[in-house]
C-alpha cells in the first residue's frame, strides 16, 4: 500500500494554512494543517480537480490586446487548450468590459469576459 502526502498552502483566506494531505493508494486518508472547513475543501479540491481562473489577453482588430478571464474556474486540465483556442480570437474596438468574448469554452460552463474597453491602439 503505497503512502504519499501532497502539501498546499491554502489560498482560500488571508491566513495561508499549510496544509498536508496523506494519500493512501491514490485515496485521500487524511487532511492535516487546515483550521477551517474552507481550507480543508481547498485541499481536497486540489487532490481530485484542480481548478484555476484563466486571465490572458486576446487581439483587437486594427491593433492591441485586450485582457480577458474565464468568469468562473476552469479544470486546470484545460488551461493551455483554451489559451491556444483563445490565440485565435480577435475581437473589435468598442467591445465593453464584462462583455462575453467566448461562451462555454471547451464545454466548461465557463464564459470568457473582457476584463476592460476594447481600445484600438493608434
Amino acid at each position: 500500500m503505497a503512502e504519499t502526502k501532497k502539501k498546499y498552502t491554502c489560498i482560500i483566506c488571508p491566513k495561508g494554512c499549510d496544509i498536508t494531505v496523506y494519500l493512501k493508494d491514490g485515496e485521500i486518508a487524511n487532511i492535516e494543517g487546515s483550521t477551517c472547513k474552507r481550507g480543508e475543501a481547498y485541499a481536497r479540491s486540489e487532490v481530485t480537480s484542480p481548478m484555476r481562473t484563466l486571465t490572458t489577453t486576446v487581439y483587437v482588430r486594427g491593433g492591441g490586446m485586450l485582457p480577458v478571464r474565464t468568469d468562473k474556474p476552469i479544470p486546470k486540465g484545460k488551461l493551455f487548450k483554451a489559451m491556444e483556442l483563445l490565440s485565435s480570437v480577435s475581437v473589435d474596438k468598442g467591445v465593453k468590459a464584462g462583455e462575453v468574448i467566448v461562451s462555454d469554452i471547451l464545454g466548461t460552463g465557463a464564459n470568457v469576459i473582457a476584463v476592460s474597453d476594447a481600445e484600438r491602439q493608434e
